[in-house]
């Protein structure tokens, strides 16, 4: 069984963290006792790097205290502990993954949460400005979903893991205003900014190490960034 728990943004959930609480960390515990009541052999539990917070080193690795900076990250985090816990009795199998900004064709442009790309994509095509919140220097690391899917299967199939946590992400850092300077390229014009305030909850810098996600799975991201990016355009992008 694979378990994607909803999906709040860190915006949000600072404005509403007792709904960001219910949809994530209770959406996952109830997830988890169906599963086990089902007779599931193995759950795969969906979180997020945002467990790490805003801490200086880099590249963030699984090793790492977790420091949540918003009620999102915190409930992804209580995820994880009610995922390790299920584990821990035996039964139930858990794998808890954390993404990094997963990106592809598709992705809704028109939600208030929705994800860089399919917004800087919207607003070029728009003839807009791009919309930055701070310098635009901070730095993420994004990973094409077909390479998520990838780590999702094997992270179901793969022996010896269950109760444990792993980085799936490109492994390469990428700051905002390059994404948004490729994404004009690919598109064939000259991307412009518009900085607004930085907001509430946001990490400065995400950068994954992905060893022990190649290490016990097998998982190396396939595809990196102006490929996907080149995919995401010519598959019915926004």
């Amino acid at each position: 069984m694979y378990h994607l728990a909803a999906l709040p943004s860190v915006p949000r959930s600072v404005k509403q963290p007792l709904e960001s609480h219910r949809a994530t960390a209770r959406g996952t515990l109830a997830a988890l006792a169906a599963a086990e009541a089902a007779g599931v052999r193995r759950f795969i539990f969906a979180s997020s790097s945002s467990v790490y917070g805003d801490t200086p080193v880099l590249p963030k690795h699984e090793g790492m205290p977790p420091r949540p900076r918003s009620p999102y990250a915190a409930a992804k985090l209580a995820g994880e502990f009610y995922a390790a816990s299920w584990a821990g009795r035996g039964g139930l199998e858990t794998v808890s993954l954390r993404f990094f900004n997963v990106y592809g064709p598709r992705q809704d442009p028109d939600s208030p949460y929705a994800a860089v790309v399919p917004l800087f994509l919207r607003q070029l095509r728009g003839g807009r400005r791009l919309t930055v919140y701070g310098d635009g220097g901070q730095t993420r690391d994004f990973t094409f979903v077909a390479d998520v899917v990838d780590g999702l299967l094997r992270a179901g199939s793969a022996s010896g893991v269950s109760g444990r946590v792993y980085n799936l992400a490109g492994g390469r850092p990428v700051s905002v205003l390059d994404l948004g300077r490729t994404l004009g390229r690919l598109c064939g014009q000259a991307a412009e900014f518009e900085f607004l305030p930085s907001r509430a909850g946001d990490v400065r810098d995400s950068f994954a190490d992905v060893a022990a996600a190649r290490r016990d799975l097998g998982f190396g991201a396939a595809v990196p960034l102006e490929e996907g990016l080149r995919r995401t355009l010519g598959e019915g992008a926004p």
